[in-house]
């Protein structure tokens, strides 16, 4: 059954290369550093599902957070809803190309 699964995961998978990606633009495959109110920074990887650990700062594309991000450029703001409520994250740094 996990062989079946992971044959299938392979079949769909669809390839995506960081330089079709705009430059200086958060996107898949993005390495984004974001800075809080409270002056917290924070690194994050924009990965796939199957490669996400939040421990590792490896977060999936399809999170809240990755959603949040997506398109924003270096000095945007943008809006994180989380379920302890909304804060803000200032977009420091872009490095695409996990």
């Amino acid at each position: 059954r996990d062989l079946r699964y992971v044959e299938e995961r392979i079949r769909r998978a669809i390839p995506v290369s960081a330089a079709d990606h705009p430059e200086g633009e958060v996107g898949f495959g993005s390495v984004v550093e974001v800075e809080t109110p409270e002056g917290r920074r924070m690194t994050f990887a924009i990965v796939g599902e199957d490669e996400a650990d939040v421990s590792q700062g490896r977060i999936s594309w399809v999170s809240p957070l990755a959603a949040a991000l997506m398109e924003a450029r270096v000095g945007d703001t943008v809006a994180w809803r989380r379920p302890t409520g909304e804060t803000e994250l200032t977009i420091v740094s872009i490095r695409n190309g996990v």
